[in-house]
């Protein structure tokens, strides 16, 4: 638990990142539903194709990631291995930075502890409606080894342990080695490799922890929506891991999964601290701009790109390529 709460601010930094990325889809038709599989696939696996966006003779190719995946899954595709091959450059998925400095992160550990609780001790059951709290204690207890001391952590904290540790005991995993994979290819062919994170400033970190542990947050609806999901959805996150898997987009797109980003998103902005001081209510656009700054430079300068970017933001009208179409470059999706 004191592991946990020393690194609970780069948690919800990359929480609230991971989440800010998210839109609200377009609702789903019945029709559109599709029949969820039962078993997680294992094996070699490619993932979805590419995206293509050119410009002459310059192009940029896309790669979706996506999480959770089949941690039986070993994936690898020939035609990334191929393309990053030929490509000068890998830009790397949004992401936001807070970084302290290492004597500085060290200085602040005391102060962090604590910080994923809480305020004024209160417990869960204080915090969420009875029904939820007694829903909550069932997949405690089967997922946490009912372990007490998750009583009393803050709502949207103590709803990413309890998906983490059930994607877990689901045969699922968070899809890093696809990710530590590409950027191992990038490097052994010593392609440039460029963050597109934004860095957020700080003025008194000291300041706005304290700050944190006392700001109240709205983040019953994403502990009711966590809850809810792995009571109905199981089904639902192994079709889009196997569909992911198996690079089939078309899966991915007729299942709606949104609610539960949105409502843990709306979590870490209700926070003052995260908000104002951080700046998370405007990180969606910030995101976006510093990976589409990221993309058209690249796109400038060299003869072949490889990326990553979220498949989320990949898929619909409000795709982050929708932007680069838009300003004339030709954009193709994968067959």
């Amino acid at each position: 638990m004191l592991i946990r709460s020393i690194t609970a601010v780069s948690l919800a930094l990359s929480l609230a990142t991971a989440w800010a990325q998210t839109e609200v889809p377009t609702a789903v038709a019945p029709e559109a539903q599709v029949e969820p599989e039962k078993i997680l696939v294992v094996g070699q696996r490619p993932g979805p194709g590419l995206w293509k966006v050119s410009k002459g003779d310059h192009v940029l190719w896309v790669f979706g990631t996506h999480w959770p995946l089949p941690k039986k899954m070993e994936w690898r595709s020939q035609q990334v291995e191929t393309i990053i091959g030929q490509s000068q450059e890998l830009l790397k998925e949004p992401g936001a930075n807070l970084d302290f400095g290492i004597v500085r992160s060290v200085l602040l550990m005391p102060f962090m502890i604590g910080i994923d609780k809480n305020p004024d001790g209160a417990v869960l059951r204080d915090k969420v409606p009875a029904d939820v709290h007694e829903r909550w204690l069932a997949l405690r207890k089967k997922y946490l080894k009912d372990d007490e001391d998750y009583e009393r952590l803050r709502p949207v904290f103590a709803a990413g342990e309890l998906f983490d540790e059930a994607m877990k005991q689901n045969g699922m995993t968070n899809g890093g080695e696809v990710r530590k994979r590409i950027v191992k290819l990038a490097e052994q062919n010593k392609l440039k490799i460029t963050s597109t994170a934004i860095d957020l400033a700080v003025d008194s970190p000291v300041k706005g922890i304290r700050e944190f542990k006392k700001a109240p947050m709205d983040d019953v609806p994403c502990f009711t929506a966590t809850i809810a999901r792995l009571e109905t959805d199981l089904d639902g996150i192994r079709a889009r891991a196997n569909a992911w898997a198996k690079g089939d987009l078309d899966v991915i797109r007729k299942l709606d999964y949104r609610e539960h980003e949105n409502a843990c998103t709306a979590a870490f902005v209700s926070n003052a601290v995260l908000n104002e001081k951080a700046g998370l209510g405007t990180m969606p656009q910030r995101l976006r701009a510093g990976w589409m700054a990221a993309a058209e430079k690249a796109l400038a300068n060299n003869q072949s790109t490889f990326a990553l970017l979220p498949l989320h933001n990949l898929l619909g009208q409000k795709s982050y390529l929708a932007d680069l179409q838009a300003k004339g470059y030709t954009v193709e999706q994968p067959e």
